[in-house]
């Protein structure tokens, strides 16, 4: 498949028409739904599974033949659907990016949608239903917020600016995150993917992750990397391409920040001999 601006814009305009369905359809159901646990430890909810079904059944009427991925399948397994079109583009969803956030009625979570080809995100959309903001890239275009261009910033380290952590750092906080704390205003908000995309528009200098899955990552990642943010593993090496048709659920240690901090971070981590 040829990526041109027009087909990719057609990818964009279905991900975002398929994310404002679900992200409504959650608003709903916030105050009403159940939740369960899968896994041993992770929250699920019927919301999830709904939204899930909503992205994928939208994005079939425009593109029967794609393949998915995404968080919710049977037996608390993955959801995934081989393309069966010679073009092979995968389509990588989230449907409630920030679960626990839903369940326990805080109206903080997205939903995240990426079109991927060769093993990378070449169309990202996260939407938070609460404060109708849509974080929106297409591969070598230009990364937007509701419309208007956004980029990554060049704000250092500083007391004033903020680093988000994710929330699986376990009991004990490792010396790396203490160091991060001491130094900055830190945040954890508990979705991956809004955090990412504050990479992007400059609202948070950086963010740092131990174990995301790819529905977690792969729009913010289109998103921040277009809007100039350096988006690594803790190696500082890249993380695309991913081989999609072996991907059963892996993590992945991420850091996304601007590039003057993301030099920073890689060098705090390195010292600790991750």
């Amino acid at each position: 498949m040829e990526l041109n601006h027009r087909n990719l814009s057609q990818m964009l305009e279905t991900a975002i028409v398929a994310a404002r369905l679900a992200g409504q359809r959650a608003m709903e159901e916030i105050n009403f739904t159940k939740s369960s646990i899968k896994n041993g430890n992770e929250l699920v909810t019927q919301t999830d599974a709904r939204c899930q079904q909503l992205i994928i059944d939208r994005i079939k009427e425009t593109y029967p033949d794609h393949g998915f991925i995404a968080e919710e399948g049977e037996g608390g397994g993955i959801f995934k659907q081989q393309p069966r079109s010679a073009e092979r583009v995968w389509w990588v969803i989230d449907p409630i990016d920030g679960t626990n956030n839903f369940v326990h009625k805080i109206p903080l979570f997205v939903v995240s949608i990426a079109a991927m080809y060769k093993g990378e995100p070449i169309v990202g959309v996260i939407f938070e239903p609460a404060t109708e903001s849509i974080f929106t890239a297409v591969k070598d275009g230009e990364a937007q917020l509701n419309g208007r261009r956004i980029n990554a910033g060049e704000d250092t380290i500083n007391e004033f600016t903020s680093i988000a952590l994710d929330s699986h750092l376990g009991k004990e906080v490792p010396g790396w995150a203490c160091e991060i704390i001491r130094r900055t205003r830190t945040r954890v908000l508990g979705t991956a993917a809004l955090e990412i995309v504050y990479v992007a528009s400059g609202g948070l200098i950086g963010a740092v992750f131990t174990q995301l899955k790819l529905w977690d990552l792969a729009a913010g990642a289109v998103i921040a990397g277009t809007a100039g943010a350096v988006v690594s593993n803790w190696q500082g090496e890249k993380l695309f391409p991913i081989d999609l048709d072996n991907y059963e659920g892996q993590r992945f240690q991420l850091l996304a920040a601007n590039k003057k901090v993301h030099a920073e971070l890689l060098t705090l981590l390195k010292s600790y001999d991750l």
